[in-house]
């Protein structure tokens, strides 16, 4: 499955930012899907993962609250909704899939993602 990645920009600090992900090659609806971010001089950090079917959605304790991932299965898309916007936010986001699906049994330790699609870069101004 190939995945792209769209819809960083420059945002003011509280602002907001609409993440979406096109996949193409294979249906997404038997993937799970995460979003992940890389800042300058830092290792890649999970931020939010979503199960097959998007009853299950897991966050980064770092957004919680601020973040909302979302999915449509008939698009082909997943979505990353971020609020609250601060200057730790900026960076390259990244959105990856997953044949094995995210669970309350699966989320504990480090998250292993099988495809990830370029990066979407977030600045954020404070």
């Amino acid at each position: 499955v190939q995945l792209q990645a769209s819809g960083g920009g420059l945002v003011q600090a509280g602002g907001s930012l609409r993440l979406s992900c096109a996949a193409s090659g294979r249906p997404l609806s038997s993937y799970a899907l995460g979003w992940f971010r890389q800042a300058p001089g830092k290792e890649r950090e999970f931020v939010a993962g979503i199960s097959w079917s998007g009853y299950f959605t897991h966050y980064a304790d770092s957004v919680m609250g601020r973040f909302t991932i979302s999915r449509d299965n008939a698009e082909n898309t997943v979505s990353l909704q971020m609020n609250s916007l601060g200057p730790e936010d900026a960076a390259v986001y990244y959105c990856a899939a997953r044949g094995l699906d995210l669970t309350r049994l699966n989320i504990n330790g480090p998250l292993e993602f099988d495809f990830w699609g370029q990066g979407t870069q977030v600045t954020v101004s404070s």
